[in-house]
């Protein structure tokens, strides 16, 4: 059997301090900006366009953003959550736009927990 060396529990420990002094905000936060970042790409959005488009691995990043801002509102502050529900709501209007057949409305990512998105 193989020991772990020091240094990796060295390096373990140091991580597990460096979060426990990471408020919870801050941590939702970039937890969804990091969401809306990869939903943006499989959107088409960035300057490749088309490159990395994938509308059904959007949809579950898109409905996941939605779902955490859904849960988190009450523990972030409107301050905070104002432009994430902002940027939802943009990303779910730009799937809507690229979908070939589109959603029914109140049934496009997200749409369970922010209610129908429309233009």
């Amino acid at each position: 059997m193989s020991e772990t060396p020091p240094q990796d529990t060295a390096d373990f420990d140091t991580m597990a301090r460096d979060i426990a002094e990471v408020p919870a905000v801050e941590v939702i936060v970039t937890v969804a900006v990091n969401l809306m970042s990869a939903a943006a790409v499989k959107l088409g959005l960035t300057e490749e366009g088309d490159q990395y488009k994938d509308l059904d691995e959007a949809r579950k990043l898109v409905h996941a953003l939605a779902g955490l801002l859904d849960a988190g509102a009450t523990e972030i502050s409107s301050f905070h959550a104002a432009p994430l529900r902002d940027g939802l709501k943009s990303l779910q209007l730009a799937f809507r736009e690229a979908s070939i057949v589109p959603d029914a409305p109140g049934q496009g990512p997200g749409e369970k927990y922010t209610g129908a998105v429309f233009g």
